[in-house]
């Protein structure tokens, strides 16, 4: 018994003291766009005319542990057993030895571009023309390209051709071989803050020769130059979100709709509780994100009655639903809408739901 009793006892202390390569993955807050956040509206529209909007389209998070922090055995088991829990490889949420610092510079900056699209997408499911342009958005340290380009160059042409997607530039430039020239057809990226601010086209544009220089990559080397390209808008009128603390592109899909409720007379919801998550591309596309068990663990105890789930996400939700929820399957803009028409008429028999496979 007691030899028994020692080997627990230091069973118990090297699952304590012995750290394992892990992370957690808990529910995090979830904020309603159409509401206040820190004493503030999350959405504000200036310089068009908006509608009281009322009811919840709530955007949902997940917290995860810190990228230095280190799990311990015991705290790994109780994580696979909690149902509000998930605990996942470490690699998973800091791949390659990514620092805490860096792991949050990446999903601000998915934030920022997650916000740029919900606009996009909710004004052109209205018929709002919005104005886009690819440009540069940002140049390596380094290549050929530092120096001769800078972010926020406007691309208009690459060796003459015209460059209408960012998919664009990349496709141009790799027909070229290593070392070979190739010639970028750009608006500065001053003057087009300037041609923006004065509400006019921009007339000056310039062209940039740089020579290409071979991939890293494994395998057959490609041509680049060392920039990664994007797109910017312009729009009618002012749309500002604002929410600290949060990043990654997963609050896309509820933005927009927050934006179109804002700008529609109504209310989207017709009252409903509606929570959700999913990126959104320019065009309303809804893709898949990363949690969604604790998103719709977090949205359910907050009192969410519906949750606009990703298609490619449904399965995974759909495994463990928590009760009362019911999770609508979405794929665009377009579908979230008609879903909360059916939501708003009560004519729920009918939504498109999750099942697991």
């Amino acid at each position: 018994m007691l030899a028994s009793t020692l080997m627990l006892i230091a069973l118990l202390c090297a699952g304590v003291f012995i750290p394992v390569p892990y992370a957690e993955m808990t529910p995090g807050p979830t904020v309603n766009t159409l509401g206040e956040h820190d004493g503030e509206p999350v959405l504000q529209v200036t310089g068009r005319k908006t509608y009281p909007a009322d009811g919840h389209l709530n955007m949902t998070t997940v917290r995860v542990t810190r990228a230095d922090y280190k799990m311990n055995l015991v705290e790994a088991v109780y994580g696979w057993l909690a149902h509000d829990n998930k605990v996942v490889p470490h690699d998973t949420l800091y791949p390659n030895g990514k620092t805490e610092e860096e792991s949050s510079q990446e999903t601000a900056e998915e934030f920022s571009q997650s916000q740029e699209s919900a606009k996009v997408a909710a004004l052109r499911a209205l018929d709002i023309p919005v104005q886009s342009w690819v440009v540069v958005s940002t140049v390596v340290k380094g290549s050929p390209a530092q120096g001769r380009l800078h972010a926020g160059d406007v691309i208009k042409a690459v060796d003459g051709t015209a460059v209408k997607q960012p998919a664009d530039v990349a496709k141009l430039v790799t027909r070229h071989r290593p070392g070979q020239d190739v010639v970028f057809t750009i608006v500065p990226a001053k003057e087009q803050a300037a041609a923006e601010k004065a509400n006019r086209a921009a007339a000056k544009t310039e062209k940039v020769t740089i020579t290409t220089e071979a991939s890293d990559d494994a395998g057959e080397k490609r041509a680049v130059v060392g920039i990664s390209a994007g797109t910017d808008h312009t729009f009618p009128f002012t749309i500002d979100i604002k929410l600290a603390d949060v990043g990654g592109p997963s609050a896309g899909l509820m933005f927009a709709l927050g934006i179109y409720d804002k700008l529609t007379p109504g209310n989207l919801t017709g009252g409903a509780f509606v929570a959700g998550t999913g990126t959104i591309d320019d065009e309303g596309k809804v893709g898949p994100i990363g949690g969604i068990e604790m998103k719709i663990v977090g949205a359910s105890g907050k009192g969410a009655r519906y949750f606009l789930t990703p298609a490619d996400n449904c399965a995974a939700a759909a495994r463990d639903t928590p009760k009362g929820l019911t999770l609508v399957k979405v794929g665009s803009i377009g579908d979230a809408l008609d879903a909360l028409a059916d939501i708003r008429a009560g004519k729920t028999a009918g939504l498109p739901r999750c099942a697991a496979r």
